[in-house]
């Protein structure tokens, strides 16, 4: 070591001058996200002060050392910060920082030292905390140009920080040398501490926010009650993925019970937030609304009840202040307090006082009707009176392409086309693309047509988000909605002769038929040949999937619009891709019997949860992956099988289905947060889901 300070004291201005200006920007916004707002955060071996005084006119509070008396000294000159002169050994700080950032530094001792300066630091890291360093991508100690190095690999790293503290949180990743004449490769790793353990109390802000605690809640839940005094439709977007979950009509052992009591208390709820939760009640929710006739309704009230493996009842009531806003949910400072039964009776007292005021006399149903009225004599407060009480949405709007289609759908139907097809890669927003059609020609009658009730859920609230003065119903399954303006409706149910008959020909203005290269089969003609409206929209990403000419007949050859998907990347409204195709060494495919269009599921997840593959999959993954990473498996046994084999490598991985213990969307929380490394999932993120955080996707199953 002291040969390496040698060197930095005899070329410290070269130093400087070469590393003041190198941008780290990709680093911080990894690491930041972790630290609080104005947190404390120690520089340790800051060499230039570049990233001392980054964090310093970022808001944050900045200690920065050096080992160098002469880079700690023009350090100083550079930044005007208070820069100390000491080593790693002089840092005998106890929980002082929310975060250290250990750039390039560490590498400079001998390896054997390593563990010693992490634990050093890793105390004077506060609970909760987080610890940045990088290390030369390698393996082993040298010495190269005057200095020593000690290079690491995500092995070794793992082993330092496990003589620190036995299952250390670690992520992972490697980046090239900013600097331009360089080209080596650096390790990246963030530790994070556990935090201290919390009372009952959620205090909210960002660091402790209520969102993650609800969404975990209503996964375990077999009974959902939730009383408050508002809601909005930011924070309903959050909670919807997880109360859909939980009522899904195949969730094992059962669907759960929910009930939803909300107000009309100071007109705050949002008519769109109402429809979303009528949308809940097709569902199988039940959700009502006190009327306050100028009383206060101030309820905000979250219980939860199941039962554990032996049967066991248990229960969960949070009691607060948090409505649901995405302030409240997420960054605004909230109290809720956390009562758990066994032991606490209280819960139970909670429980019978929700049941008399869902009875109360003043408790409606929530009904279309009711929603028509209320949005009619609704004055909401032109001041905030509560944290998130005027938040909303920002209006939808089309992208350029969207614009594009919609210029070109209206020019088609100025020269007289009834029906059009429009194709639109994957992700450019086609349903939303039919919802702006729908309202630009003043549509009063809308009927959108699919195969699959999860896109038939989709476009309902995407209509709803364009047109929330519209009543929204479902023809499929046991439903029947007729007295609706807008109708989803699945081909199998409403292509039967018997239900379209039911409706008169011209009964809609405009209808849309998603995944169009499915029109050639019988249902689709049926119902394209039956109905007469004003205007009929086809939409397809992938026209090629059957003859395109046999398509556009049933279109009256009329392509109005197309953009693929390499235009998209081009265009910059997809992301450009990197695309791996790794050769599955372990599995022989042609072992497994092809039944009904696909491969034998049960022999697939066999044949795929092997420890084998596994370690292949890892080993590619720590190859290719990036930050945040959601793997599509075969089974939900198969994915269980993956997280535990990851989380035995120290990856931070959950497994996220129907059964599982963790939430979609607490599980989404984490990873945006960087608080998990990989999702394996089954079924949850097929068609339809926009998760701009994932940088990296791993495909473990067919496709």
């Amino acid at each position: 070591m002291s040969d390496t300070l040698g060197y930095y004291n005899a070329n410290a201005e070269a130093f400087v001058d070469s590393t003041l200006d190198v941008s780290m920007d990709d680093i911080y916004r990894v690491f930041l996200p972790h630290v609080a707002d104005g947190g404390h955060i120690l520089d340790a071996g800051c060499g230039s002060g570049r990233d001392a005084l980054y964090f310093h006119g970022h808001g944050y509070r900045v200690t920065a050392f050096d080992a160098s008396q002469a880079i700690t000294a023009l350090a100083r000159q550079k930044t005007g910060l208070p820069v100390e002169h000491r080593s790693f050994l002089d840092v005998e700080e106890l929980h002082a920082y929310d975060g250290i950032w250990a750039c390039a530094s560490l590498l400079h001792l001998p390896a054997s030292e390593v563990p010693s300066a992490l634990t050093r630091l890793w105390s004077a890291l506060k609970p909760g905390g987080t610890l940045y360093a990088s290390f030369k991508l390698g393996e082993g100690e040298r010495q190269s140009g005057g200095r020593h190095f000690t290079d690491a690999n995500e092995e070794l790293a793992a082993q330092w920080f496990e003589a620190v503290e036995k299952d250390v949180q670690l992520t992972f990743w490697r980046t090239l040398d900013q600097r331009p004449e360089r080209d080596e490769q650096w390790l990246n790793m963030l530790a994070h501490k556990a935090p201290a353990a919390h009372d009952r109390l959620t205090i909210g802000g960002r660091q402790h926010h209520f969102l993650p605690k609800l969404c975990h809640a209503i996964r375990s839940a077999g009974q959902v009650d939730m009383a408050v005094a508002f809601v909005k439709t930011t924070g309903l977007n959050l909670l919807l993925p997880d109360l859909l979950d939980v009522i899904h009509k195949d969730r094992e052992p059962a669907p759960a019970r929910v009930r939803i009591l909300t107000s009309d208390y100071l007109d705050i709820t949002d008519p769109e937030a109402l429809r979303k939760l009528s949308l809940l009640q097709d569902h199988g929710a039940q959700v009502a609304v006190y009327e306050s006739k100028g009383s206060s309704f101030h309820m905000k009230a979250y219980l939860f009840a199941g039962h554990g493996g032996s049967r066991h009842h248990w229960g969960r009531a949070f009691i607060g202040s948090s409505n649901i806003s995405r302030q409240a949910l997420q960054d605004g400072l909230e109290w809720n307090y956390q009562i758990d039964y066994p032991p606490e009776t209280g819960y139970l007292e909670a429980v019978n006082r929700f049941e008399e005021l869902f009875r109360h006399p003043n408790v409606v149903p929530l009904t279309d009707h009711w929603i028509d009225e209320y949005a009619k004599r609704r004055v909401p407060p032109p001041q905030p009176v509560a944290p998130g009480s005027t938040e909303q949405e920002a209006p939808p709007t089309p992208n350029e392409v969207q614009k594009a289609a919609l210029k070109a759908l209206d020019e088609t139907r100025g020269e007289g086309y009834k029906r059009g097809l429009v194709v639109l890669a994957t992700g450019l927003g086609k349903t939303w693309l039919s919802a702006f059609d729908a309202k630009q020609l003043g549509a009063r009658r809308i009927l959108f047509v699919a195969h699959r009730e999860e896109i038939l859920y989709q476009a309902a609230e995407t209509f709803v988000r364009i047109k929330p003065d519209s009543r929204v119903g479902f023809y499929m399954g046991k439903q029947r909605d007729h007295s609706v303006d807008i109708l989803c409706a699945s081909i199998q149910t409403l292509g039967k002769e018997s239900h379209l008959e039911r409706f008169a020909p011209q009964h809609f203005d405009y209808i849309v038929v998603d995944e169009f290269h499915h029109a050639a089969a019988p249902t689709y003609h049926r119902l394209l040949k039956y109905f007469a409206p004003q205007f009929l929209l086809g939409l397809t990403a992938t026209p090629d999937r059957t003859d395109r000419s046999d398509i556009l007949s049933l279109c009256d050859d009329n392509l109005v619009y197309e953009y693929p998907l390499f235009d998209g990347v081009r265009g910059d409204f997809l992301v450009p891709f990197h695309y791996y195709g790794i050769y599955d060494e372990t599995v022989e495919y042609q072992e497994i019997p092809w039944r009904n269009g696909k491969f034998d599921p049960d022999l697939l997840a066999h044949k795929l949860a092997t420890m084998g593959r596994a370690r292949h999959a890892l080993r590619v993954w720590n190859q290719h992956k990036q930050i945040r990473t959601l793997a599509f498996c075969v089974s939900r046994a198969h994915a269980d099988f993956m997280a535990r084999y990851f989380q035995k490598n120290k990856i931070r991985a959950v497994a996220v289905h129907g059964d599982s213990e963790m939430s979609r969307g607490e599980a989404l929380e984490l990873l945006e947060s960087g608080d998990l490394d990989v999702i394996f999932s089954v079924d949850l993120f097929n068609e339809g889901v926009d998760l701009p955080a994932i940088d990296t996707v791993l495909l473990l199953r067919p496709t």
